[in-house]
């Protein structure tokens, strides 16, 4: 079915053609008009708040009908359908990716990156291949699988505030994830998963979720909180700031390594965290080192002994401290000695200031001595970069396990029970535990810009099963598709 549009009904707002996967749809004299490498896939009927977008029942001339997902996208020669994998050559579709079969050993035989995707799940898999590995007789089962229960976690390294937590995230005005749970020196973001991906606006997610896990670069808004520029493997750029450090562990933590250093150097330090302000002379491990309460009292919650509760914000350390004065709330002159020196600095040591009790308990700031800058310096050494890291994350069930075995569960089975080994792109998964195949893998390891999406909506992963041929026999596996893997050395496309 070809897709037009009732200009009567077009508004020109332009929302087909931002969603368009093949970019098919261009603005005219506000107007849009459908271009000849549309793949009839639907999205503008979808996302048009005017009606204007209609299928009809014309048939486009030398289309061909895709059946590797729901969607069946009609491909003319030359151009490729909504997800990109398949083109349409002289009248027949072809997968556009060459095939990886070249992995470190240990992994599987093939990987399922460019194998295409066999629907719907009562067919076997694309490819099903054996070979002798350590004097066993092997089997890999490979399939570009498309997965609605899908989507990614995204981790940021930086003590920056990005916003509160279950905070929406949005791109392009629409919602695609939430802010997760912080994690030791990250913020977690959740994108994806089968309800935002099934609902109005699933399209952006689909393309959020593969754009993370093929490390492009992207743009995402916290509701009321920061602007985020993500790219996996690079440093975060929040509000416009790149982060550099990731924090060597709280305030407390912070004190409780660097005590003895810090002692040495100073009378009193003050930690600020966002979630842990340490300071040292209460500090158990400042006992420990042999000091005494200063007498100075942070300007913080205090939580136990050397320990305060920070508050989130945009100041030092990710707190709404951004005077570094401001982090001593007041010092009491019944204990504290006049003339003591006070280091205030963060966890990450890429700020320091110094002040200096005076005899009526005012507090003047003074230059950081050499001593004290190498004992922040030692602070920072002891931090990682700040980078982003993404996990994709994914549901395998339909075709992802019918097209391996006649009897799904038993695939289900064999991966829990460790006969059968799940990978994704040639990388290691973390199986969760429980009913079925939920997984977690890290993107960097997957082989590069393996993820892509069909307008179900779903992702598309490439999903590999590898176990000996007896246990695939044994759980009633397509034997009579079996190749051996000499035949897919050097394989190329047609």
């Amino acid at each position: 079915m070809a897709v037009v549009i009732d200009l009567e009904l077009c508004k020109g707002c332009g929302m087909c053609a931002r969603e368009c996967p093949n970019k098919a749809i261009k603005i005219v004299n506000k107007k849009a008009i459908i271009q000849d490498n549309c793949a009839s896939c639907g999205i503008c009927t979808r996302v048009c708040k005017f009606k204007a977008a209609i299928f009809t029942s014309k048939v486009k001339e030398g289309a061909v009908k895709c059946s590797s997902c729901p969607v069946q996208c009609e491909i003319v020669e030359g151009y490729t359908g909504a997800c990109q994998r398949y083109q349409n050559r002289g009248g027949t579709l072809v997968r556009n990716r060459q095939l990886v079969t070249e992995l470190p050993n240990g992994g599987p035989l093939i990987s399922a990156v460019g194998a295409g995707t066999s629907y719907p799940c009562c067919r076997p898999a694309p490819h099903i291949v054996q070979d002798t590995v350590d004097g066993v007789e092997t089997v890999t089962v490979v399939t570009e699988a498309p997965l609605s229960y899908s989507g990614v976690k995204v981790k940021i390294d930086t003590n920056l505030s990005i916003g509160a937590e279950t905070s929406k995230v949005k791109r392009d005005g629409k919602i695609i994830g939430f802010v997760d749970s912080e994690e030791y020196g990250s913020k977690m973001l959740s994108i994806g998963g089968a309800n935002l991906l099934t609902g109005k606006d699933g399209f952006i997610v689909a393309r959020t979720i593969v754009d993370l896990a093929n490390g492009e670069r992207v743009i995402l808004k916290v509701e009321d909180g920061s602007t985020l520029e993500l790219q996996v493997g690079y440093p975060p750029i929040i509000d416009g700031l790149q982060d550099q450090k990731m924090r060597v562990g709280c305030g407390s933590a912070t004190i409780g390594m660097f005590a003895g250093i810090l002692k040495d150097v100073v009378d009193e330090a003050i930690i600020l965290d966002y979630h842990v302000v340490g300071l040292l002379s209460e500090h158990l491990a400042g006992s420990y080192v042999g000091m005494t309460w200063s007498g100075v009292i942070p300007n913080a919650r205090k939580s136990t002994r050397g320990r305060y509760f920070g508050e989130q914000g945009k100041g030092w350390g990710g707190t709404n401290i951004e005077n570094p004065r401001d982090a001593i709330k007041d010092v009491d002159m019944s204990v504290a000695k006049p003339g003591i020196k006070i280091l205030v600095t963060e966890t990450t040591g890429q700020k320091a200031a110094l002040f200096q009790l005076g005899d009526r308990g005012n507090i003047t700031e003074i230059p950081v001595t050499h001593e004290i800058q190498k004992a922040v310096d030692i602070i920072a050494a002891n931090c990682e970069k700040s980078k982003v890291s993404v996990l994709y994350t994914g549901g395998t069930g339909g075709s992802a396990r019918a097209g391996v075995a006649v009897n799904p569960i038993k695939v289900t089975q064999a991966v829990h029970d460790g006969d059968a080994k799940l990978t994704i792109g040639g990388a290691e998964t973390y199986v969760l535990p429980g009913g079925g195949i939920n997984f977690m893998v890290d993107v960097e390891k997957v082989i590069p810009k393996a993820f892509t999406w069909v307008p179900a909506p779903a992702t598309v992963a490439p999903v590999e099963y590898t176990m000996s041929l007896e246990k695939y026999k044994e759980i009633g596996g397509h034997t009579q598709y079996i190749k051996p893997l000499k035949d897919f050395n050097n394989h190329k496309n047609p």
